[in-house]
C-alpha cells in the first residue's frame, strides 16, 4: 500500500512568480508523482491562490509539505505568524536577464544609455548586482540585496538607470537601450532567456542562492522518509529535464 503525502504547490510566489508560472506549478508535481510512486508514496496535490493558507495548513498538519516560496519569505512568515516551518530543500530559481532594447549588445552601449531596472528594493538590487557582474557599474561594498541606484559608486558610461515596475519592463524595451527583466516576466512576455538575454544571473549568484524556491515542511519533518522521497523526486533527472526543455532558461534547477 502506498503512503500518501499531502503536497501544496501554489500558483504564485511572494515577489517572483506570477500567472505565467501556473503551468510550472501544475507540471512539477505531475512529474514528481511518477518518481514518488517508485519510492512507495502517492502524491496528493492541493493548489492555493494566496501566500498565507499554504503555510498555515502546513503548520496545522493539514499538509505534509508546500512548494511556493523562498527562504526570506518563509523566515518572515515564521516571525510574523509564530509558525515553525523550515526548508527541506531548494529546487529552482527564475534568473534575471539583461535584454536588448534599442541597443543590441552590451559592447555597443554608448555613454548615457538608458537601462531599465525593477523599482522594488529586492528586484532592483538583483538587477544592479547583475549589471555589476557585467562590469557596467560598481556598487558600494556591502550593498548586496538591499542595493538601490543610490549605492552606485562607479558608472563609467554614465548609464541612466530608469526604475520601472517589474511587470512593465518587457513592454518598455523599445524605449530603453537595455533592461533587466525578472525570469517570470520574461517568460510571460515571450522572451527566451537562453536565446534573447545578453547576460543572466548565475546559479551561484547571491540572488539565486537567496531567492531559490524551496520545499517547506513542519520543523522536525525535514528528515522523514516521506520528505526525503519528495525532495528526491523533485530533484530527479526527469523533473530537471522537463524544466530545462520547457522553460528555456526562464526557470533553472538548483540541483
Amino acid at each position: 500500500m502506498l503512503d500518501e503525502i499531502d503536497f501544496e504547490f501554489d500558483t504564485a510566489t511572494f515577489d517572483e512568480l506570477r500567472e505565467t508560472l501556473e503551468k510550472v506549478a501544475k507540471k512539477y508535481p505531475d512529474y514528481a508523482k511518477k518518481e514518488l510512486k517508485k519510492e512507495g508514496y502517492e502524491l496528493e496535490i492541493k493548489e492555493y491562490s494566496d501566500y498565507v493558507q499554504p503555510n498555515t495548513a502546513l503548520e496545522s498538519g493539514d499538509l505534509d509539505a508546500n512548494y511556493f516560496q523562498h527562504k526570506p519569505y518563509l523566515d518572515d512568515f515564521n516571525k510574523q505568524k509564530k509558525t515553525h516551518l523550515v526548508s527541506a530543500g531548494t529546487i529552482h530559481y527564475e534568473p534575471f536577464g539583461i535584454f536588448p532594447g534599442k541597443t543590441k549588445t552590451l559592447k555597443a552601449l554608448k555613454n548615457g544609455a538608458t537601462v531599465a531596472v525593477p523599482n522594488d528594493t529586492t528586484n532592483e538590487a538583483r538587477a544592479l548586482l547583475l549589471l555589476q557582474d557585467q562590469g557596467l557599474i560598481k556598487l558600494k561594498d556591502g550593498a548586496g540585496l538591499t542595493a538601490t541606484k543610490k549605492d552606485i559608486v562607479e558608472n563609467k558610461k554614465d548609464l541612466a538607470i530608469k526604475e520601472i515596475e517589474a511587470a512593465q519592463i518587457p513592454r518598455s524595451l523599445k524605449d530603453v537601450d537595455i533592461a533587466v527583466v525578472n525570469g517570470n516576466y520574461a517568460l510571460e512576455a515571450g522572451l527566451k532567456v537562453n536565446n534573447d538575454a545578453l547576460a543572466t544571473e548565475d546559479a551561484d549568484s547571491i540572488g539565486a542562492k537567496t531567492y531559490g524556491n524551496i520545499v517547506a515542511v513542519k520543523k522536525g519533518n525535514e528528515k522523514t522518509d516521506a520528505t526525503k522521497a519528495l525532495i528526491k523526486a523533485l530533484k530527479s533527472d526527469t523533473v530537471k529535464k522537463y524544466i530545462n526543455d520547457k522553460y528555456d532558461g526562464a526557470v533553472v534547477p538548483l540541483f
